[in-house]
């Protein structure tokens, strides 16, 4: 088989547009890294949904308690132990009253639906385990010689309407008549604080202190993370019990002991990035030209090491929040009255059996915040994750 030689015939002239041979090809939009994590990070929805509910959860603790009329340390007794949710009893067309069968109390629900106030037996007969009362002319008595205590109405058993709502205190009362709500909105405060606390010294002892340690190496880098090794060692509560006993028990004690030991996992993480990244190409150059060795870890090293730092840190945030709220809740925090999640725990321990209720919101809120900052650090670990950029 011949091959056919070339010939002026086979070729045609190519039809050009001289403007744009001179403009040549279109600029093609580049993204940025952070938009690729921005956008990366949109897409994953538990990330999202962590992220929505730290700033409903911060909303709340701010400016919750400013809408509220109760206080976390103002105390009712008359309306102790009150529920969120409760069934009521029609005495006549104007009154509606509940019956608390765990304190055997009778209470008065106004128009809102709220439990309004304590309504005091107008006779009591210890003998027969009677309690009764006149509302509107006629003979209210709970017989609580019964299990479960039995409500009579003028000598017929009342039956009760359908479930309804607490509106005076959505998540009801503890033992000594203070608002739930209230109390779990000032915890979030203090697991925020505490939040807060934890992150300042991760960036400001943490970071600087990996920094350092992974770029210098050599024996100081073997002196600093003995250092580390030790005071990883020493139990935080130990910390805890000193700080009560030079200062006083309470937050600032938990703020300083997680201050004085918390940043040495951040310390470990940012050295081993250092190391990874002190060995490139650029950090060579920028010694070359005379950088300083702050700028070179300051200007050069830290900035691409934020990624893992940003993981990291969301990923520690949840286990001081875990501590504080421990650390409340075997008496080594926060004090009462002041309100905690651990101590709101501590405190509904004690009436577990009869008001499940107060232990479940704080338990309900510790879980759900720790699961929130979880998947806010899960999705920025897989956002920040360079194999996922394109």
């Amino acid at each position: 088989m011949t091959r056919a030689a070339p010939s002026p015939e086979m070729w045609q002239p190519l039809a050009t547009n001289p403007s744009a041979l001179a403009e040549g090809p279109p600029p093609q939009a580049t993204r940025g890294f952070w938009a690729g994590v921005r956008s990366r990070l949109f897409r994953h929805r538990p990330a999202m949904a962590g992220l929505v509910f730290i700033i409903f959860l911060v909303l709340a603790a701010v400016f919750g308690p400013m809408a509220s009329p109760y206080s976390y340390f103002e105390q009712n007794l008359e309306l102790s132990n009150l529920p969120p949710a409760y069934r009521a009893y029609t005495v006549d067309a104007d009154t509606q009253v509940f019956v608390n069968r765990s304190n055997l109390s009778l209470y008065r629900v106004d128009d809102q639906g709220g439990l309004s106030a304590l309504l005091r037996p107008d006779g009591r007969d210890m003998i027969s385990r009677q309690s009764t009362w006149q509302i509107g002319g006629k003979d209210v008595v709970l017989d609580y010689a019964q299990r479960p205590p039995v409500l009579t109405i003028d000598g017929e058993v009342a039956q009760s309407g359908g479930l309804s709502l607490n509106t005076r205190n959505p998540f009801g009362t503890d033992q000594l008549g203070r608002d739930v709500l209230v109390r779990q909105m000032y915890g979030a405060r203090i697991s925020l604080l505490v939040a807060a606390a934890a992150v300042l010294t991760n960036f400001v002892i943490g970071v600087i202190y990996g920094g350092i340690s992974g770029l210098l190496g050599g024996r100081v880098d073997a002196v600093m993370m003995r250092f580390v090794e030790i005071v990883a060692t020493i139990p935080l509560t130990l910390y805890v019990i000193l700080m009560m006993v030079v200062l006083q028990s309470g937050l600032l004690s938990v703020v300083l002991a997680i201050g004085t030991v918390y940043w040495v996992d951040m310390a470990r993480v940012v050295r081993g990035q250092i190391l990874t990244l002190k060995g490139q190409d650029y950090v060579a150059a920028a010694r070359t030209m005379g950088a300083s060795t702050s700028r070179i870890l300051f200007k050069h090293l830290l900035p691409n090491a934020f990624g893992p730092i940003l993981v990291t840190l969301t990923m520690l945030i949840p286990s001081a929040i875990f501590i504080e709220s421990f650390m409340s809740f075997i008496g080594l925090g926060v004090t009462p009255p002041q309100a905690s999640w651990g101590t709101l725990t501590s405190e509904a321990v004690e009436t577990l059996r009869a008001y499940p209720y107060q232990l479940l919101f704080p338990a309900v809120a510790i879980s759900l915040t720790m699961l929130a900052f979880n998947f806010l650090g899960d999705g920025l670990r897989d956002a920040l994750d360079p194999r996922l950029s394109s």
